[in-house]
């Protein structure tokens, strides 16, 4: 019975990593056609200009905020779909545009900086995940915060 009972939870398991895109599968749980980006050629592909990739804010007193909105265009050919934006620690939020910007219009990603907790050299990256190729640069948040009096 024991045996049985081995042999079922490891065939579980099995086809649990299968249907997940388990190492070495080729896939990931990401290539499901209903989520997946379409490949597009690159000649056709949306390109991003951003205007500023680095907006250093100077010198900040901590637990203040500091925003910023970076701009960008989409120089390509296809719409330019944004999937995601991570900051390097909670601290940092930003906010990206849900629909497709269209190519020739511009975009902006907002990202708000809580100095709370944090002393000294900041340098905050925003990571961007679109259909863009090349693919989006990293967007920095930089300056020095000092502590409150």
């Amino acid at each position: 019975m024991k045996k049985l009972f081995l042999i079922a939870l490891c065939a579980a398991a099995l086809g649990a990593c299968q249907s997940k895109g388990g190492e070495g599968s080729g896939t990931t749980a990401t290539d499901s056609p209903s989520t997946e980006t379409p490949v597009i050629a690159k000649a056709d592909a949306p390109k991003v200009q951003v205007e500023k990739a680095t907006y250093e804010f100077g010198e900040i007193t901590q637990g203040e905020k500091v925003s910023y909105e970076f701009k960008f265009k989409n120089t390509g050919k296809t719409p330019l779909i944004i999937t995601n934006a991570s900051a390097t620690c909670g601290c940092t939020v930003p906010e990206y545009p849900s629909e497709p910007v269209k190519p020739g219009e511009q975009g902006v990603i907002k990202v708000v900086f809580d100095s709370t907790g944090k002393l000294g050299l900041q340098d905050k990256v925003v990571t961007i995940t679109s259909n863009a190729n090349p693919k989006f640069e990293e967007l920095h948040l930089v300056g020095n915060v000092k502590e409150k009096k």
